[in-house]
């Protein structure tokens, strides 16, 4: 900093602190806040499905990792909305999945019937909680060398824009809600229908290794992100949307069944969809 003959920032040098002062507090304002503050609220929300666990009440805890999820997909919106994305959101992020899709749904199983399995209902939880760790480690890993790689990959895209199609379409396994829904999918079926056999700690454990199974495969997922509803579609998704919204409130275990049903029914089409798509691509390049 260039000082004056008494000693004080010369005016210029004044102007340049206070402009990067600003754009510090510009950098901390409300708005640019709110990314971060959903996915906290996403990582109480996750958390608390533990406590409701505790008291025995499982439908809560249900209830609770749902709306962690609702919150974990707004967040990463909003902040690409107020152009508020940074290193640490999406550090933080990773984090709150880890915590509310790994943690909380492994507990809240475990408590209500792995425990009757001892020491193996424990070993599932852990397996599927590791897994879970596993699934977001690749997931930051793969994001991270795609970013290394993006100049030389826009180089390739130019040629290729399947591969574009195919990069926006599709998961590496399921992701962190997905495989979470799946692990509670028989506890909705119980609140939904009042079955209690499907709570065996025998069936539980296989649903816990299935889902824990599909994280971590290398089995190609709808990625519903970069769904763009056709303009004649407009009005008819704004009729599925108030229908949705009428279940919510009159049978929302029925439909948290019917959409984890679906999302199990779609993925043997992405498989297929993604190998045509493989298939376009390497006619592309020969």
């Amino acid at each position: 900093m260039t000082l004056n003959k008494a000693g004080e920032a010369t005016p210029k040098e004044q102007k340049k602190v206070g402009a990067a002062t600003a754009a510090k507090l510009q950098e901390l304002s409300f708005v640019r806040m709110i990314p971060n503050l959903a996915t906290v609220a996403a990582l109480c929300t996750g958390l608390s499905s533990i406590r409701f666990a505790m008291l025995g009440r499982f439908e809560w805890a249900v209830v609770a990792i749902l709306i962690a999820a609702f919150l974990d997909g707004i967040d990463g919106r909003i902040a690409r909305l107020l152009k508020a994305t940074s290193d640490f959101g999406a550090e933080l992020d990773s984090l709150s999945d880890f915590i509310c899709f790994g943690v909380g749904p492994a507990v809240v199983i475990y408590m209500l019937t792995l425990k009757d399995l001892n020491g193996f209902g424990w070993g599932v939880s852990l397996f599927y909680s590791v897994c879970m760790g596993l699934r977001l480690a690749r997931f930051n890993a793969m994001t991270i060398q795609q970013q290394r790689e993006k100049v030389a990959e826009d180089e390739t895209l130019k040629q290729s824009p399947i591969i574009t199609a195919g990069k926006n379409k599709f998961f590496v396994g399921t992701p962190a809600p997905a495989a979470a829904f799946i692990a509670l999918f028989p506890l909705m079926i119980h609140l939904a229908f009042d079955i209690d056999w499907i709570l065996n700690p025998i069936v539980y454990a296989f649903f816990m290794i299935l889902s824990a199974s599909l994280m971590v495969s290398r089995i190609p997922t709808y990625s519903f992100k970069s769904l763009k509803i056709p303009r004649s579609w407009v009005l008819p998704s704004l009729v599925i949307a108030a229908l949705f919204m009428a279940m919510i409130i009159s049978a929302p275990w029925l439909l948290a069944c019917a959409v984890v049903t679906a999302y199990l029914i779609t993925i043997p089409f992405s498989i297929r969809d993604f190998r045509k798509l493989k298939a376009l691509e390497t006619a592309a390049h020969t």
